[in-house]
């Protein structure tokens, strides 16, 4: 009996492999992709992309067999696919041959690109064909698509004498970019892409003019989320203390560890050290602008979210001008102030801030903390809108529209777009506003 038994179950188990196994070859019978088109990122040229996937589903009930998957374009395109666990090699015409998806399974697909030189300024279109040939005679495809950027490439560059980049291409900065003590650097019309853990130091003098400074990363962490959202893709600008003379207009500084770092040196009342002019400092890992025991002049500024302050000032001569100043990180509970202020390593000769939005997310964001009691801290807001507790103080303050969280505009709503979900943001003035005149887009 025990003989009969086992004899049935193998009989069973041979019938269930051999329908498990069975093939068709029939024309009706088609692949499913995600969709018709794999869109990439832009990519810099000779840069490897990020590793992008999807799955190749066969719905039916019967398996089917691929005689070949092939890059239709070959290796003319920089594409690179690895297929089920198979890479579509140059060697062997990019293309693998007889693969099997069993029914109701799939397969894996990975895609990469390092896209070779456009010679061109503006990305440029690339694409190509994945090809799966089916053994029915049928071919079905996927397009394949990303966009080459040409780049100029820094290796750790200095700058030892006077000198002027303008590019109409980006150029890429690989550790750190040094300007010496004693020269001078001019950057205009250009952007620089830091790759991690590069940086600008600067022991000479800095001038920018329509400048964007940003990390390199151009594809995505999430289809709805690009890299270039995200802090702490570079480690920012530092201007040492022999630093002096330093004017940066119309430029832009984001997604950095710090944004732009001045150290403490001799402090002169009659020049500026820095001065920054319809400036950008936006979504910084640590604080967005620190001044130690500075001259500074901040004039028709944007500086926001900010793990740490958005400006944090410690002693000095600083003089803000119609700035807005917006604290809205939204990565963590523990973030700064929109402005913090101190006389904790220097003393504070004169704090002044008119015209200007200090808003965010907390009920105080406007911090101003007198750490030694018998050094200077003197300081002066007015004609401001504060997101602070209000204090009777005409000393200090005056003509002061002071937020509070009760208002029915307040913190986020006085802006065009907050978008903590997707991380856009537009800190131009809402129409409902009551800051308008005041900020740097009054």
């Amino acid at each position: 009996m025990k003989r009969i038994f086992f004899f049935f179950l193998s009989i069973a188990l041979l019938v269930g492999c051999a329908d498990d196994e069975s093939f068709s070859a029939s024309s009706d019978l088609r692949l499913e992709f995600p969709s018709d088109t794999l869109k990439l990122d832009t990519v810099f040229s000779r840069t490897a992309s990020s590793t992008y996937t999807f799955w190749v589903h066969n719905r039916n009930n019967e398996g089917l067999r691929l005689q070949s998957v092939r890059l239709k374009k070959g290796n003319q395109t920089g594409f690179r696919v690895n297929v089920d666990g198979f890479y579509l090699d140059n060697a062997n015409g990019s293309q693998t041959n007889d693969l099997e998806i069993r029914k109701n399974d799939s397969i894996l697909v990975f895609v990469e690109i390092t896209p070779f030189e456009t010679y061109r300024n503006e990305p440029e279109a690339i694409s190509d064909q994945l090809v799966f040939s089916l053994e029915s005679g049928g071919e079905q495809s996927i397009c394949l698509q990303a966009w080459a950027w040409d780049a100029v490439r820094l290796y750790s560059p200095v700058i030892m004498t006077d000198s002027i980049i303008e590019s109409d291409k980006p150029i890429l900065v690989y550790g750190d970019f040094i300007v010496d003590e004693g020269a001078h650097l001019t950057i205009r019309n250009t952007t620089l892409c830091f790759h991690d853990g590069a940086g600008m130091n600067i022991f000479g003098t800095l001038n920018t003019d329509n400048c964007t400074m940003r990390g390199d990363r151009l594809d995505r962490m999430f289809s709805y989320l690009p890299y270039d959202r995200i802090p702490g893709q570079w480690r920012g600008v530092r201007l040492f203390k022999s630093s002096v003379g330093n004017y940066l207009n119309n430029t832009e500084i984001r997604n950095s560890m710090e944004g732009l770092v001045c150290d403490s040196s001799a402090l002169d009342s009659t020049d500026y050290r820095l001065q920054m002019k319809h400036c950008i400092v936006h979504n910084t890992q640590g604080n967005g602008v620190s001044l130690n025991h500075a001259h500074v002049l901040l004039e028709n500024c944007q500086l926001t979210n900010a793990m740490g302050n958005c400006l944090r000032v410690d002693g000095g001569i600083v003089e803000i001008s119609y700035c807005t100043f917006a604290q809205f990180y939204p990565f963590t509970g523990g973030r700064g102030a929109a402005l913090y202020f101190t006389n904790q390593t220097a003393p504070l000769s004169w704090l002044l801030c008119q015209g200007s939005i200090l808003t965010g997310y907390d009920d105080d964001v406007v911090i101003g903390w007198q750490s030694n009691a018998d050094a200077a801290f003197d300081y002066s807001f007015n004609h401001c809108l504060l997101r602070t507790p209000a204090v009777d103080d005409s000393a200090h303050f005056s003509d002061i529209i002071w937020e509070s969280p009760k208002d029915s505009v307040q913190g986020k709503t006085h802006f065009i777009k907050i978008d903590e979900d997707n991380l856009e943001y537009d800190f131009h003035l809402d129409s409902l506003s009551t800051a308008a005149g005041l900020g740097c887009y009054r």
